[in-house]
C-alpha cells in the first residue's frame, strides 16, 4: 500500500500543479472580469445592459456546472462551427470562468452596494465623475468586503476543477483515475487525491485569513 501511495504521489502533484491550479487561477482571473463588468451592468441606468447582465446570471446559476462543461466541450462542436471546437483545458477555462463570473458578479453587486452613498457624494463633492469615484473610492472599499466570500469561491473552484476530468482534462482526479485503472486500488487513489485536495484548500485558507488579517488594518476601530 505505501508503495502504491509512493508511486503515485508524483503523477498527482504534477495533475495538480500543472492542470488543477492553473485552470483554477486562469479561470478565477477570467471570472473576475467578467464579475466586474457584470456587476456594473447590474447597477446601470441602461436597461439593455441590465437585462443581459441579468439574464446571464439567472442563466449559469439556473444550471449545473457539470452540463455547462458538457455543452462547451460536447454541444458547441456538434453545431459544425469550426471556432466553436475547443481542447479540453480552454473549454474547462471557458466554462468555470462564465460560471465564477456569474456567481462573483453577485458578491461584487452586493460589495459595491454596501459602500454608503455619502462615498459617491463625497467623490461628486470635489469635482470626480462617474468613473473617478467608482475606480478611485469605491471599488478599493468594495474590495474589502469581498475579499472573504471571493477568497471562498476561488477554494470552491480549485475542489470543482476536478469535474474537467469529465471532459478529458488530466488534472488531479484525472490522474488518480488513470493510476486506479492500472492497478484497481480505486478507493486508495481516490482517498490520496481527496487527500491532497483537503491540503492545498487547507493552505489556500491560511493565506485567506493572513489577507484578511492585513485588510483589518485598514479599518478604524
Amino acid at each position: 500500500m505505501i508503495d502504491i501511495l509512493q508511486s503515485s504521489l508524483l503523477p498527482l502533484i504534477k495533475g495538480a500543479l500543472y492542470y488543477s491550479i492553473p485552470l483554477a487561477l486562469i479561470s478565477f482571473v477570467l471570472g473576475m472580469i467578467l464579475a466586474v463588468l457584470t456587476a456594473l451592468a447590474r447597477l446601470s441606468n441602461i436597461r439593455i445592459l441590465r437585462g443581459i447582465a441579468r439574464v446571464y446570471v439567472s442563466a449559469i446559476r439556473g444550471t449545473p456546472l457539470l452540463v455547462q462543461l458538457f455543452i462547451i466541450f460536447y454541444g458547441m462542436p456538434s453545431t459544425g462551427i469550426e471556432w466553436l471546437k475547443f481542447d479540453p483545458f480552454p473549454a474547462a477555462v471557458i466554462a468555470f470562468s462564465l460560471n465564477k463570473g456569474a456567481y462573483s458578479s453577485e458578491i461584487v453587486r452586493a460589495a459595491i452596494q454596501s459602500i454608503p452613498k455619502g462615498q459617491w457624494e463625497a467623490g461628486y463633492s470635489i469635482g470626480m465623475t462617474y468613473s473617478q469615484a467608482l475606480k478611485r473610492i469605491i471599488l478599493p472599499q468594495a474590495t474589502r468586503v469581498s475579499i472573504p466570500p471571493l477568497s471562498n469561491s476561488f477554494i470552491s473552484l480549485v475542489k470543482d476543477t476536478s469535474l474537467a476530468s469529465l471532459i478529458l482534462v488530466t488534472e488531479m482526479f484525472r490522474k488518480a483515475q488513470e493510476i486506479a485503472a492500472t492497478n484497481y486500488e480505486f478507493l486508495l487513489m481516490y482517498m490520496e487525491a481527496a487527500l491532497l485536495y483537503w491540503i492545498i484548500c487547507f493552505i489556500l485558507s491560511i493565506i485567506q485569513g493572513r489577507i484578511e488579517n492585513r485588510l483589518d488594518r485598514y479599518i478604524a476601530k
